[in-house]
C-alpha cells in the first residue's frame, strides 16, 4: 500500500471485494510472507481496511482465520494439481514430470517463502490446531495422489514410492528457502526417475 493512503472503511462498493475476501487476501499475503505468529490481527485489520469488529464477525478467532488461510491455500494447490492432471491424464510419467516441473517453478519464484503447509506445521506445534490439520491433510493427500500416479507406472509398492517421492518434493521445498539451484527441476525429475527405476 502506498504511503499516506489509508484503506477505505465501511461496506464495499459493488465492484469491491467483501470484507471476508479482503481479510483473507490480506491474511494470505501476510501469513505467507511473515508467518502466522509474526502477523497480528491488528495488522490484518489495518491492511485490509476492515474494522476489528468486522474481522471477528467473519472469523471468531485468529485460529479460525489461520484455518481459512490454510484451507484457501490447500484449495488453490489442488486446483493447480487438477489442471496439470487434466492435461496429462493419459500419461502418468508425463503427469509426474509436469507436476515436478511446476513445483520447481513455484520454488524458483521470487516471492517463494517455503511451502505454506510445512511452514504451518512448523509454526503450529499443537497437532489439533485447525491450521496444522489442514497442513497435515494436504501432505497426506499429496502422498495418496502420488501413489495413484506411480501405481499407473507399474511400480510394485506405490505407497512406499509415493512416500519417498513426497520426501523428495518436501525436501526441495525446504531447500528452496536457502538456495534454489538453477537446475532444481532437472534434479527433482532425475531423482524421481531414479526412484522409479
Amino acid at each position: 500500500m502506498a504511503e499516506g493512503i489509508r484503506p477505505r472503511r465501511g461496506a464495499p462498493l459493488k465492484s469491491e471485494a467483501s470484507a471476508r475476501e479482503r481479510i483473507l487476501a490480506t491474511a494470505d499475503e501476510l501469513f505467507y510472507r511473515e508467518g502466522v505468529h509474526a502477523t497480528g490481527v491488528d495488522t490484518v485489520v489495518e491492511r485490509s481496511g476492515v474494522s476489528k469488529t468486522s474481522l471477528y464477525r467473519v472469523f471468531r478467532s485468529k485460529d479460525e482465520l489461520i484455518a481459512a488461510f490454510a484451507t484457501e491455500r490447500d484449495r488453490s494447490f489442488w486446483a493447480w494439481w487438477d489442471r496439470v492432471e487434466g492435461q496429462h491424464a493419459a500419461d502418468p510419467r508425463a503427469l509426474l514430470e509436469a507436476l515436478l516441473l511446476g513445483i520447481a517453478k513455484r520454488i524458483a519464484h521470487s516471492a517463494y517463502r517455503g511451502c505454506p503447509f510445512l511452514n504451518l506445521a512448523t509454526e503450529l506445534p499443537a497437532p489439533d490446531h485447525p491450521g496444522r490439520v489442514v497442513a497435515r491433510d494436504n501432505k497426506d493427500e499429496m502422498r495418496k495422489r502420488l501413489a495413484t500416479i506411480v501405481a499407473g507406472l507399474g511400480v510394485s509398492d506405490p505407497d512406499r514410492v509415493a512416500s519417498q517421492m513426497a520426501l523428495l518434493i518436501n525436501g526441495a521445498m525446504v531447500t528452496g528457502l536457502l538456495a534454489v539451484p538453477a537446475d532444481l527441476a532437472d534434479e527433482l525429475i532425475d531423482a524421481a526417475t531414479k526412484l522409479l527405476a
